[in-house]
């Protein structure tokens, strides 16, 4: 008759996580400390679950994304920099009224549909009365760009961008001007 369980096999079983691995590990993030546990599992033939085991457990290590940076500066703007914003405090600090005349601009693209909500669609009707249907509109793929400019009490002027219009130094003066 024949069984479906395994023989009993002496010793301990068999474990790919082992020193060499772990050293290869070790060499292969010194290589290229931005190769990802993907790769390294496939180079090595591993389960990736045995890669994070050896990066973090044995290894000690974490994976930390890069902070992004417009651009590096070099030291007289970083100088200039550091110079604008103390004037910044010192004029605050001369005028207690200085950061309430502060006005910021924002920009943000957003899709063009109808922004009415059930809610705001409501109606108050007698019982015999049917009741209406509110289709619901999606998004169009047609997205429009929209200037704000606020203040510290909050927004004090939107403005949707024309199609087709190019926003630019002018561009900001006219909508400024609104204000």
């Amino acid at each position: 008759m024949e069984t479906t369980e395994d023989e009993a096999r002496p010793g301990r079983p068999f474990s790919v996580h082992n020193e060499g691995l772990i050293a290869k590990v070790r060499k292969r993030i010194q290589e290229e400390h931005c190769v990802t546990v993907r790769i390294m599992a496939h180079e090595f033939g591993v389960n990736r679950e045995t890669i994070c085991q050896i990066l973090v457990q044995d290894l000690g290590k974490r994976k930390v994304a890069s902070w992004f940076v417009p651009h590096a500066m070099s030291d007289d703007q970083r100088h200039e920099g550091v110079q604008y914003a103390k004037d910044i405090i010192k004029t605050a600090r001369r005028n207690k009224n200085f950061l309430n005349l502060i006005v910021a601009e924002e920009e943000t693209l957003c899709f063009h549909y109808d922004p009415t909500t059930k809610r705001q669609s409501a109606e108050w009707k007698s019982p015999t009365s049917s009741n209406s249907k509110k289709v619901r509109l999606q998004k169009s793929k047609v997205k429009k760009m929209l200037v704000c400019f606020y203040d510290s009490k909050g927004i004090i002027h939107h403005e949707f961008v024309p199609e087709r219009q190019t926003v630019t130094g002018s561009f900001y003066l006219s909508v400024l001007e609104c204000l």
